[in-house]
This record gives C-alpha cells, structure tokens and sequence, in this order.
C-alpha cells in the first residue's frame, strides 16, 4: 500500500472507520474514500458489486457494522446477526470478485469464548461457549473471520482479521439504550454533573445533541446525597483501547500486509487473526471512578446487580502484534480526556 493507492473505508463516519481515515490522510495518502449508507446501502449485495467495479479499490478497511451495548445486543439478536452478515458477506465477496490486494476486517474480543484463558490468545477462538449476551454480533464477526479464511485458503486472498479491545474516542455512540461502558459512563455522569448543579439548559441541550434520555435516569439523583445507578456488579474487567491506536495499528498492519501473513501462518492455528489491545485491564467500578473525577461528578453510584455484566474478563494476549513492532502510545486516563473534550465540542 502506497500514497497512490486507492483505498476504500466501509463506515467512514463511524468510531472505527473515521479514526482509519484520519490515520491515512495523517500518513499522506491521498486516494481515500467511503460511502455514506444513503450513497451506498452495504446490506444490498448488487448494489455493493457495482461500487467495487466502479470504484476500484486496491485495499478495503472494513470497519462498517451494527455496533451497541449489552442492552442492545439483547433486545434487537435479529439485527445484530443478520445485518453485520449482509455487510461482512457483501464487501468480503465483492473485494474478492474486485480482485483487492488485501482487506482488513474488524471484529471484537466478543468473539472469544466467555471463559476463556486470560490472557486471550488468538487460538482461543471457537474453543467455548460465548457470552449470551452479546452472542449473535459474535457469531457474526466470527462468520466473517472464517469468511476472510475461506478466501484465504481457497483462492489465495490476502485478507486478515482484527480484534481490538473495547474501543473508545471521537465519533463514539452516546445513545443510553445503545452505547458500549465507556460512553455510556461519560454521558451518564456528564448528565448527572448538570443536574446536581440543576443546570437543565445544560441537559436539554446534551438531549438535543446525543439523543434520548430514559425517563428515570434522574430518579437517583433527587435523593441525598444524589447517586447514578450503573448496570451490575461492577466487577468485570475490561480492557479499553483509543480508537487512535487501533487506526494506527490497522494501517501498520495493512502496510505490512505480506509480512504480516506470512508471519502469521506459521503460528499454532494458522488463522489470519491479530489482537489489538493495551495488554492491561481494570474493573468496571475503577473505570467509573475515573470517569467521575474526570467529568467532574461528585456524588456517589449504584450498581444494579439485576442487570447483567456480561464476561467477566476479556483481557487480549497482543504478543503476535507485539512481535511485529507495534504498541498502543495512548494512556487511558489521557485517552477518556480527550473523549470527554470532543464530547463537550459538540455541546458548544
């Protein structure tokens, strides 16, 4: 891959796919492009055809998908299994069909088993069960990591699979219903913040901008001393890497791509598949700690222990990246700064 090359973001707008376009204009390539989903529905396969042999992309990232929350994943199962399968099945066939000269697809560390040895190497994969929570966005990714494999092997493709760890940054969801922890923590104690200090022009303006807020949300902050109720125990761990370094991985990766594989297939399973992560992890209740102090929330939380917490740990084995020379560069107290800073930009 080179400055001239032509290079094709699926879901360009979203927390993965802009953190991609923002690394390849930073590294100076100039060929660049995406789709918005009124310009290009990614779920019609003939539609997503014609695109490639129009456009004629040399390499894909694709970051495009329906992402959400553990509430999310266990109210809508359906669309979560069935729309990510139309888009990885469609761009993977077409990139294929297009003859790209590699492809990058983005998965989860969901897709792991739920009890699986930590830290979690890549050939843990399909050795459990999943965690039923979010099982049909698993079973997707998954899918598609074995779609890439079966171009691998049987036509000589040259595509290769991602896992990150719980992302965050810039262009992230902040919908209460929908949001991964993370945003949903900054959202929540941002709230909270404004009305302890009974600043409502602050919230209506916050709703305007990210969208619903659940009608009992401010139950708990009316008592005294006011409190956030949070979902579970706030035990699980979770390890949360900026989406910064996973673009910055990504295109690492891809600018490696024939190393990287080759590399890769000399490993125990022989699947083209890379964690991406920071190597270290904290719990739910220190990451709302922090999250707190940063947003400026003084009072107290609430853990709802009738709500699930899904996996208990998904703390990613990165020594296959590591090995090839890459590291995440952005701390996590420093990274959730940033975020909260974009957050309030849009605010303004």
């Amino acid at each position: 891959m080179n400055q001239t090359s032509r290079i094709y973001v699926a879901g360009h707008r979203g927390l993965v796919g802009s953190a991609i376009v923002r690394q390849l204009h930073a590294r100076g390539y100039g060929q660049v492009f995406g789709r918005t989903h009124g310009e290009l529905d990614l779920c019609r396969a003939d539609d997503v055809q014609q695109f490639f042999e129009a456009q004629k992309p040399e390499y894909v990232f694709l970051a495009a998908a329906r992402v959400g929350g553990i509430y999310a994943n266990s109210r809508f199962p359906v669309e979560f299994l069935l729309e990510n399968l139309k888009i990885q099945n469609n761009i993977i066939e077409a990139a294929w069909r297009s003859g790209v000269k590699g492809l990058v697809f983005f998965g989860s560390s969901c897709i792991y088993p739920k009890h699986a040895i930590q830290p979690i190497c890549e050939e843990s994969l399909l050795t459990g069960p999943l965690e039923p929570t979010n099982e049909a966005y698993a079973v997707a990714k998954i899918a598609g990591i074995e779609l890439c494999e079966a171009y691998n092997r049987q036509h000589g493709a040259r595509f290769i699979s991602v896992m990150p760890a719980n992302l965050y940054g810039p262009n992230d969801h902040y919908d209460l219903e929908q949001a991964h922890v993370l945003p949903s923590l900054i959202r929540k104690f941002h709230l909270a913040k404004h009305a302890v200090n009974g600043d409502w022009d602050a919230i209506r303006t916050d709703e305007a901008v990210y969208g619903a807020i659940p009608v009992d949300f401010f139950d708990g902050l009316k008592a005294q001393p006011p409190f956030v109720r949070l979902w579970g125990s706030g035990t699980a761990l979770r390890e949360l890497l900026h989406v910064d370094d996973m673009a910055d991985a990504s295109v690492f990766i891809m600018e490696r791509l024939e190393a990287v594989l080759s590399g890769i297939r000399e490993s125990n399973d022989g699947r083209h598949l890379l964690n991406v992560g920071v190597g270290l992890d904290l719990n739910i209740r220190e990451l709302a700690e922090m999250v707190a102090n940063i947003v400026g929330f003084s009072g107290s939380v609430t853990w709802d222990r009738d709500k699930p917490d899904g996996t208990p740990r998904k703390l990613l084995d990165i020594s296959r990246l590591s090995r090839l020379g890459w590291r995440s560069r952005i701390r996590l107290e420093d990274g959730i700064r940033l975020t909260y800073e974009e957050y309030k930009d849009k605010l303004r």
